[in-house]
């Protein structure tokens, strides 16, 4: 089970209290946590990624293990806590401006 912490925007859109919560087989990537997110939570697509060429929305950051993820490939295989359950994955909605 692979934990997905949304920022609330996407949490109220999804209607998802605290963490949600998606089945992945391995290997665990980046891509497949969200193809397993967005199927599982059919309002969120085209939110996180673009419909068409599934790359990451502007102002949407990837962070696991405190690293970001924001400009791996979709075939970035997750860290190891993150692939066990152990620690979440972060979706972020980036700030602009100072």
């Amino acid at each position: 089970m692979i934990r997905v912490v949304l920022p609330v925007h996407l949490r109220t859109l999804a209607r998802v209290e605290g963490e949600a919560r998606v089945e992945v087989e391995t290997p665990v990537t980046l891509g497949s946590v969200l193809d397993a997110l967005e199927e599982r939570y059919p309002v969120l697509r085209g939110a996180i990624r673009d419909h068409g060429t599934l790359c990451r929305r502007p102002f949407v950051r990837f962070f696991a293990c405190e690293k970001d993820l924001s400009h791996e490939p979709p075939e970035f295989l997750l860290p190891g806590p993150v692939a066990e359950g152990a620690e979440p994955l972060l979706i972020v909605g980036a700030m602009a401006g100072g």
